[in-house]
């Protein structure tokens, strides 16, 4: 928070103990709220005995008593703030009751300093709350493991595991930290995780992450993380650091209530001065008192914050990680969102659809190629011709060539396999045109210096994929497509996911240099995997990766990360960032507005001290739980993830 707001020192410089993060917050432990209401009591007290008809020598004791109470909160902090140079909101409050009981208004000053206390309590609160739904993500984990070690099951605390250990998952338990699975086969559910209702199937070879619950199946676990650097920590920590990053809306209210406290300070010094000039000192003191506790930017301070701190929780429990208010404000602002094919749009699952042979040749004999050039390639065509033929011929001096293909020696004879025009269709360029209308990426193969035939390879839309892009577009977005892949083949995807601005043949730099044409329209996101998308991602005003659990580097990098493979996630988050927007904007005009209005009515006299105090910690309250509506964002209902299948990768 800025130094202009209301809140203490930060408890490191104090040396005060706050809350234990790990701990549910509770009402009545916050300091602040139990000091006011021991002020409270006392206030009351004193009231009774006043209306009772009691002297001052009752009254006045009980209402200083109430004062010191209640001042305790705020002017400790208050005084070391000053020695350290700094002023703010607490050094306003402190003026202002000091100054009301050198006229003589205890009860005043006393009243001050409760509503006060109270203010400063519902804050640390509020944001105590908002940020332990975060935390509460560790949760998830188990109190206890089971393990093998010598031979035996045993019982183990989460934080003794080490990496290499085999943990045993029997039906129903939780994971305790992320690994791999060595035996087994279950569905998982990771809801809680990455908010998709739909289990994600696991066997041998699969990445699980903890917190996620087993379904039927007995699991053997290879342990590949320790409990304190787990997903689930890795996410509470990221997001934690990063709540510090400040959106404009949060400079904005900063800076105003930076310059405003001393601005405050020299009217207040002006109006006393005035009242010393026109020979009524008392009278204007009061005055400037009360505009001191009128102008108080307390309220504007807090809004942007606490607002941050519920909309980051809030999209951590439907599994989206954003970093931070900066992250937010700018996401609230996004219009054009540009996404990646491959992974994004698409399963990242490429199938064979079809093979076309020539020349003499066999539909398997083509396959055969193809697939001993591709035993040794890392790129996702590879997966799909090696599903295809998983038993491919001995293949020797295999080289790739960028953005081209590959060549080798295929039991004994020279071959290549290769986009159109690297390799020329000749006979097939009738049968190539139409696998790419038909939305595949075809591919050629030569033996010998002879075309053999083609493949036509297929990696089809997320079943959801076509109700997003019409969710985007209903609320006013402009959505378009970035690929590698040929003009034909991207257009036909398009047209599927009814995208109609579709940029293709691109390779990562032309996919950044495209994002900042996008960006001199409007501001842009860019939704991709983390990794190959990673210059787009950096370029864009927002970068989103997708499927991000687990994925450090997606993790680390994006500023928005879905942490799960569902592209529903996406229009549910845009819109949840708008209206968190809005609602800061909400918070900074409403705390500008009070302040505009009470400055005038206190300056007349309109207005007393405790009716300005009222007035003031009341809206303070309102601001609060105005910024704690960006918290209520909810995870997808059971049934609207589109039903999908998500199997453990296979190895290319």
């Amino acid at each position: 928070m800025s130094d202009a707001c209301c809140s203490h020192d930060s408890p490191e410089a104090d040396g005060e103990a706050r809350e234990n993060p790990d701990e549910k917050p509770s009402f009545w432990r916050s300091p602040e709220i139990r000091a006011a209401m021991v002020s409270g009591a006392l206030l009351l007290a004193a009231w009774i005995t006043s209306v009772s008809g009691a002297g001052d020598w009752v009254t006045l004791p009980l209402e200083a008593a109430a004062l010191l109470v209640a001042g305790w909160t705020f002017v400790p902090s208050t005084l070391r703030r000053l020695f350290k140079g700094k002023i703010g909101v607490g050094t306003l409050m402190t003026i202002a009751a000091l100054g009301a009981v050198a006229l003589g208004q205890v009860m005043e000053a006393a009243t001050l300093a409760f509503l006060y206390a109270i203010s400063e309590g519902l804050e640390e609160y509020s944001l105590a709350k908002t940020r332990h739904g975060l935390r509460a993500l560790l949760d998830l984990v188990p109190k206890e493991a089971t393990v093998l070690r010598g031979g035996r099951e045993i019982t183990v605390a989460p934080q003794s595991l080490v990496i290499g250990d085999r943990l045993v998952l029997r039906p129903g338990e939780r994971l305790a930290t992320d690994g791999t699975v060595l035996t087994g086969r279950t569905a998982l559910d990771t809801s809680a995780l990455t908010g998709e209702s739909v289990p994600v199937e696991a066997g041998p070879g699969s990445l699980v992450f903890a917190g996620s619950i087993n379904g039927t199946g007995a699991l053997e676990i290879e342990v590949t993380t320790t409990a304190e650097s787990n997903s689930l920590a890795r996410i509470v920590h990221i997001v934690e650091t990063e709540q510090s990053r400040k959106g404009s809306s949060q400079r904005l209210a900063d800076g105003i209530a930076r310059w405003l406290v001393p601005g405050i300070l020299i009217m207040a010094a002006l109006i006393a001065g005035y009242g010393v000039v026109v020979g009524e000192p008392a009278l204007w003191l009061e005055r400037a008192l009360v505009v001191l506790v009128a102008a108080s930017p307390c309220a504007l301070a807090i809004s942007v914050p606490v607002t941050v701190v519920a909309s980051v929780g809030a999209a951590s429990r439907i599994g989206v990680l954003i970093k931070g208010g900066a992250a937010v404000e700018s996401l609230g602002r996004i219009r054009t969102i540009a996404l990646d094919k491959t992974g994004t749009l698409t399963r990242n699952q490429p199938t064979v659809v079809e093979v076309v042979a020539v020349g003499g040749s066999t539909r398997e004999r083509v396959l055969a190629v193809a697939a001993g050039l591709e035993s040794r390639s890392e790129h996702p065509l590879a997966r799909a011709i090696l599903a295809a033929n998983p038993t491919p011929p001995p293949a020797v001096d295999v080289e790739t060539v960028p953005g081209a293909g590959v060549r080798g020696v295929v039991a004994g004879t020279m071959a290549r396999l290769g986009r159109p025009g690297w390799i020329e269709p000749q006979g097939l360029a009738t049968d190539v045109t139409r696998m790419q209308k038909d939305g595949a990426t075809a591919v050629l193969v030569e033996e010998a210096g002879q075309l053999i035939g083609a493949i036509a390879v297929r990696d089809e839309l997320r079943p959801e994929a076509a109700s997003v892009i019409r969710e985007l577009n209903r609320h006013g977005y402009e959505t378009i497509m970035l690929t590698g892949d040929n003009e034909l083949t991207a257009a036909s995807l398009g047209r599927e996911a009814g995208i109609t601005e579709v940029h293709a043949g691109l390779r990562p730099e032309d996919k950044a240099t495209v994002i900042r044409m996008l960006q001199s329209r409007q501001r842009t996101a860019m939704v991709g995997d983390g990794v190959n998308d990673a210059p787009a991602l950096a370029t864009a005003d927002v970068g989103i990766a997708m499927g991000a659990m687990g994925t450090d580097v997606a993790i680390e990098t994006a500023d928005v990360a879905l942490m799960g493979e569902d592209l529903n996630h996406l229009p549910q988050m845009m819109l949840h960032a708008r209206r968190t927007r809005a609602i800061m904007l909400q918070n900074v005009g409403m705390s500008l507005a009070l302040i505009a209005v009470l400055i005038p009515l206190a300056l007349f006299g309109v207005l007393g001290l405790a009716a300005v105090v009222l007035i003031h910690e009341l809206f303070e309250l309102v601001v609060i739980g105005n910024g704690i509506r960006a918290g209520r964002a909810k995870a997808l209902p059971p049934g609207t993830a589109a039903p999908a299948v998500h199997n453990a990768p296979v190895p290319a």
